[in-house]
């Protein structure tokens, strides 16, 4: 049975693309020229920022164009459509598309603000996560903030800045935090780690979720690899890019066991996890994995909580989310239907705008009205402490 008429969309993972005045508009005069800001460059628009220049991907603004037109090179702001970069104009994309609610991660910065944590003026980096913040509640949010979901970034290189944010955004009014999916491979400390206790401890403080991306710690699998010739010792991969989009579940399924296994999850008992755009299909095997491997090891590893078994600690602190994944769905209760969530991904390739709703009521035909209404709306409500309007 199609999704109801009363049954709404909340999606837990869009996109926004930044408009070139985000930073200039939030940043001192004496900042502005080393701040984010976009540079007409060889007829594109390129993002120029304390020494880095990049673009803005055209995979990563494809909605609206035939799969034939997508692709990796530059894409400059006429080139897509307003929805991407304008709130207004994004409210009206959802309404085509049918969704009620959307939670947008950054684009320039990085889904969890990695672009900063690699620049190297920290002090403007700062200064540009808490711009993005202020722009993201303020802005584009405060467009209409019954529809649009306020989230932050965090200055990942400083645990106690990061800590200092998140009680920050938590006073303006942000519902969750995006986090790197493993901070290994930006040089941090693994999630195993009591260095990054402070920062659980405002989470946990503040009821803040972390939305942990896929990709949002740098690492993308799924490439061989080879070194090229150039002076830079620059690594390519030899592999095509569908390689790493078919695996992108991977990296949260790292994360997930990482994190089960951490002991955190019993220190601070209030901390949530969503899992954005890493499907839940793998989730059932993960965790019978899990706890075969619990039942069988947790007697001389003395790092292992005895009596925690790591599927119910998932059922009480993750949040699985997905696009399309018929699989999962056929075995969400193998996951819990309280904690499985829909995301949209619009503007990205994984999107199905402007059909979102009619696949999502594809999906989700054979599911029972109560659970579906749960996984495409009150779960992430609830999880995001988002109500409905009145």
């Amino acid at each position: 049975m199609p999704l109801q008429e009363d049954h709404q969309i909340v999606s837990v993972d869009d996109h926004l693309i930044e408009h070139p005045r985000v930073w200039q508009d939030r940043l001192s005069k004496a900042d502005q020229e080393k701040g984010p800001r976009i540079v007409e460059q060889n007829g594109m628009h390129m993002w120029h920022y304390d020494g880095m220049v990049a673009p803005t991907i055209g995979l990563n603004a494809v909605a609206g164009k035939p799969v034939e037109e997508w692709g990796m090179d530059p894409v400059r702001y006429e080139d897509m459509i307003p929805g991407c970069y304008d709130p207004v104009e994004r409210l009206k994309d959802m309404d085509i598309d049918g969704v009620e609610a959307t939670l947008a991660f950054p684009s320039f910065p990085g889904f969890a603000g990695g672009v900063f944590h690699r620049a190297p003026d920290k002090d403007l980096a700062l200064k540009c996560v808490k711009a993005w913040n202020d722009f993201n509640v303020e802005e584009w949010c405060a467009t209409d903030p019954n529809r649009l979901i306020p989230m932050a970034i965090v200055p990942t290189w400083d645990v106690q800045l990061a800590a200092d944010e998140v009680r920050r955004a938590a006073a303006m009014g942000a519902r969750t935090v995006t986090f790197p999916d493993n901070p290994i491979p930006l040089g941090l400390p693994s999630f195993h780690n009591a260095h990054w206790n402070p920062f659980w401890e405002a989470c946990e403080e503040t009821e803040m979720p972390i939305s942990l991306h896929f990709g949002s710690s740098t690492y993308v699998p799924g490439f061989s690899f080879m070194q090229t010739q150039a002076t830079n010792n620059m690594v390519l991969p030899e592999a095509p890019f569908a390689v790493a989009i078919t695996l992108f579940s991977s990296n949260l399924m790292w994360s997930t066991v990482d994190l089960l296994f951490s002991g955190i999850l019993q220190k601070y008992p209030k901390l949530q996890f969503s899992l954005a755009e890493g499907g839940i299909g793998w989730i059932p095997y993960i965790l019978e994995r899990a706890d075969f491997v619990w039942s069988r090891h947790r007697y001389y590893m003395k790092n292992i909580d005895f009596d925690a078994r790591p599927s119910d600690l998932f059922r009480k602190h993750f949040w699985g989310c997905f696009i399309d994944d018929e699989f999962g769905v056929e075995n969400r209760h193998a996951i819990g239907v309280d904690r499985i969530m829909l995301e949209i991904d619009y503007p990205h390739s994984d999107s199905n705008w402007p059909n979102s709703r009619k696949r999502a009521s594809e999906v989700l035909a054979t599911v029972p009205d109560d659970e579906a209404k749960k996984i495409a709306e009150t779960n992430a409500r609830t999880m995001l402490r988002f109500p409905r309007a009145s």
